[in-house]
């Protein structure tokens, strides 16, 4: 049997559906980038950005030993981005090379501007490094020499993170754009590095590209570390610790040290009654500091106020306690 509805009725779904689409058009939308998902957390960068400052300034003291002049090393930038993304920024003419890490078996892609590249090979063979050089690609030669430094450089890297992700970083080959292009997947997230870098009298930047398998399992080792790091607190936050117990209050108290009474004596107890305790008058009696026995001390009266002269610091050790001059 068909129900036949009602002109009421059916004024009345119509407007069910009308307060339906208002409240879905009511609800805020935000607009979500994914390729922001997974992106590095403040903490990952502070951690990331500590440890290889550590490494610039390490790499710029053993390359300025090495080709005898200043060598100053920063790091500029460090982001999560697609490998294509950073292939996309390199110049057209450059140094490109790859790093071998073992035991992962992975590597990493390296990036110096031939403005460093040039200066360096000419320091190396006992030049000033500030002859001007036209724009062409490395010689033979040219390449074997600049090799030296990258191994270098390898070798500092590998340094720097033993302490945390213990690995063999080694110079692999110099690479071509074809060639660099097949190390990894264009959409794998890779972690970036970016350094500046200044010589007497050129100045250039070296990028280093870790894929997701090395750069996740430096991630998770650093995190671990960070965690047992924030437990110790750094040498500010112990200083401010330090003011703010300085200003802390404390009840302190002078108190007769305890002596054994009997029963008996404890039962006859009354107001007005005399208990004669077995200690001297003359002598010294406990200060305490938040109920601890801390000094030894006299009573003294200052005018109309009541005080306590120090006479020796007490130590406690273990149960027993001890008096020292």
């Amino acid at each position: 049997m068909k129900k036949i509805l009602s002109q009421d009725e059916i004024d009345a779904l119509f407007d069910a559906a009308k307060s339906s689409q208002r409240s879905i058009s009511e609800r805020s939308v935000k607009p979500c980038d994914l390729r922001k998902l997974g992106a590095l957390s403040a903490d990952q960068v502070r951690v990331i950005t500590t440890l290889h400052e550590s490494f610039a300034r390490r790499l710029g003291g053993s390359l300025g030993a090495y080709l005898r002049v200043g060598f100053e090393m920063n790091l500029v930038s460090v982001e999560q981005i697609l490998y294509s993304e950073f292939l996309s920024r390199l110049p057209e003419l450059t140094y490109l090379a790859s790093l071998q890490v073992m035991p992962i078996d992975a590597r990493a892609t390296m990036q110096a501007d031939l403005s460093l590249v040039f200066p360096i090979v000419d320091l190396v063979l006992g030049g000033s490094g500030a002859d001007p050089i036209d724009p062409r690609d490395l010689t033979e030669i040219e390449e074997q020499i600049f090799e030296t430094v990258v191994r270098l450089m390898a070798r500092d890297l590998q340094t720097t993170w033993a302490p945390v992700l213990p690995l063999d970083i080694n110079f692999d080959q110099r690479q071509q754009h074809t060639q660099v292009q097949g190390l990894m997947l264009p959409t794998e997230k890779v972690m970036s590095l970016t350094f500046e870098i200044r010589l007497p009298d050129s100045r250039g930047t070296l990028n280093l590209a870790f894929p997701a398998v090395i750069s996740n399992a430096l991630l998770r080792k650093l995190s671990v570390q960070w965690s047992y790091a924030e437990r110790s607190p750094s040498k500010e936050t112990q200083e401010q610790l330090k003011d703010r117990l300085l200003e802390s209050r404390f009840a302190v108290n002078l108190s007769l040290p305890p002596s054994p009474l009997t029963i008996r004596e404890l039962v006859e107890l009354e107001p007005g009654r005399v208990v004669i305790l077995p200690k001297n008058a003359q002598d010294s009696i406990d200060f305490n500091v938040a109920g601890k026995p801390m000094f030894r001390a006299y009573p003294i009266r200052q005018g109309t106020r009541r005080g306590a002269r120090i006479e020796r610091r007490r130590s406690l050790r273990g149960n027993a306690a001890t008096e020292q001059p």
